[in-house]
């Protein structure tokens, strides 16, 4: 039978549970089937009910694309709507736009659009009903799929996925284009966070071959004390085994088939059994 959980949750998700839910509440698989033949339950999506047999709101379809995809949440038009109600014309209703971690492959039904998005959990509100991608991003991420006329648009989009991959300077922007990409080496880790007496980020990190590439310009490179920070770096790397190579901007965008040349000859006595090819420039 329903449960006071069972109850608090419908009157938090605006009358939507996935099956998931219902059954951590404390039913039981003939409970959703007789909720159902009494039509006190509706399949909404597949393992998710509303607790009626109308039209569903565009909150409880909101609702249910979140539970269908889950651990997953609103975003982009979707995530700017929710909080104006059925007041808010602006986006296209008939779509409910979620997002999910972008390692994962997820077929939404009809009506929902997917978006894989890169360390998509600081990036979302998990607390709010529904949870939703934070201001922030939902409309950088909106108002960019508008600007379909902006010149480079191509390029800034470019550089905008390589930013969510964890790229985060000109000559990281260069290194993935220039050096790894072209070169058919394997795709790195980026900004890789790891605790060495405090947080430390690590720039590109082949993991399976112990490899480290630290990328470095001026900023945060040209002190005494900066030098010294980037050597404890390296000696802590080596000590768990890894070796750490340090390209600059000469090696980045001076020579970068001769990089990548290097790089891939390292990853190779490190493990690594991909083909390096040639680009254009080579």
């Amino acid at each position: 039978m329903p449960t006071d959980h069972f109850a608090e949750l419908l009157a938090l998700q605006c009358g939507v549970v996935s099956r998931r839910q219902a059954l951590e509440a404390g039913l039981q698989p003939h409970d959703l089937r007789r909720l159902e033949r009494r039509r006190e339950l509706t399949c909404l999506l597949p393992r998710v009910y509303v607790a009626h047999t109308g039209e569903p709101t565009w909150v409880q379809r909101a609702w249910a694309g979140v539970l269908f995809a889950w651990p997953g949440a609103l975003c982009d038009g979707s995530a700017l709507r929710v909080p104006d109600g059925p007041g808010r014309r602006t986006h296209d209703p008939a779509v409910i736009h979620v997002a999910v971690e972008r390692e994962r492959d997820l077929d939404l039904p009809p009506g929902l659009r997917l978006h894989r998005v890169a360390d998509l959990t600081p990036k979302v509100q998990w607390n709010l009903a529904p949870p939703r991608m934070r201001t922030e991003y939902a409309v950088l991420r909106a108002g960019w799929a508008d600007l379909d006329r902006l010149p480079r648009r191509r390029f800034i989009a470019q550089v905008l996925d390589d930013v969510a991959d964890g790229a985060c300077s000109v000559l990281e922007h260069g290194y993935v284009h220039r050096v790894e990409r072209p070169h058919g080496l394997p795709s790195a880790g980026r900004q890789v966070r790891e605790s060495l007496r405090g947080p430390v980020y690590r720039d590109v990190e082949y993991r399976a071959q112990g490899v480290l590439v630290e990328i470095d310009g001026r900023l945060f490179h040209d002190s005494a004390a900066a030098r010294h920070r980037d050597l404890e770096r390296d000696l802590d790397a080596a000590v768990t085994g890894r070796v750490t190579v340090r390209l600059g901007w000469g090696q980045v965008f001076g020579t970068p088939c001769r990089t990548a040349d290097r790089v891939a000859a390292l990853l190779t006595a490190r493990g690594w059994t991909g083909t390096p090819r040639s680009c254009p420039d080579c």
